[in-house]
């Protein structure tokens, strides 16, 4: 088993809250894993973007090169198309259609949307509109964690426990949250397979 994902979207939607749940996830399925670090500006509204290797066998690099990638998942639409030169013939791009505009000169909603469309192979979530239903906007990330779940070969128990370890130091009642956002993003992304 291997997969290589491109982390994406600007810095305060939680690229480093995903990148530590898959990789508590992983580590739970007994997986090899590689994160670069986080490049870009991580303070709100910066571009961020991150690899992140998973795999039964060792891993011997933690950057991803072009063409390779099976998944970028994203929690902003134009950093998607960003990292698209990464992604493999195969690959899947998963991203929030919701815009975060942090740019005067951000691109029209429906010719980004447009260009995401084209893609064979994409799973577009309203990932904001979901994680208000669950409870809380800041969840978003956590139901494109959930989207793009199925992609990854890692469990859905092994996701959960992720959760619970990241986020149980600050209660229960933000466990059950992000739980309701992982299984919502899963949801979203069955219905549309």
């Amino acid at each position: 088993m291997k997969k290589d994902i491109i982390l994406a979207g600007v810095g305060g939607q939680g690229i480093l809250t995903i990148a530590a749940i898959v990789d508590w996830a992983a580590l739970d399925c007994g997986l090899h894993i590689k994160q670069a670090e986080v490049h870009g500006m991580s303070q709100r509204g910066g571009a961020v973007q991150s690899h992140l290797r998973i795999s039964s066998d060792e891993i011997f690099s933690d950057l991803i090169p072009k063409g390779s990638a099976d998944v970028v998942l994203s929690v902003e639409p134009m950093e998607s198309l960003r990292y698209l030169s990464f992604l493999a013939d195969d690959g899947y791009v998963v991203t929030s259609s919701k815009q975060y505009k942090n740019i005067p000169n951000y691109p029209d909603e429906n010719k980004l949307l447009d260009e995401l469309n084209k893609l064979p192979r994409k799973i577009l979530v309203d990932a904001e509109q979901l994680a208000k239903e669950v409870g809380n906007i800041k969840a978003s990330n956590i139901v494109m964690l959930g989207a793009a779940s199925p992609l990854l070969d890692i469990s859905v128990d092994s996701f959960e426990k992720g959760i619970k370890a990241l986020f149980e130091r600050k209660g229960n009642a933000l466990v059950e949250l992000n739980l309701k956002a992982l299984h919502a993003g899963i949801a979203v992304a069955k219905s549309l397979a």
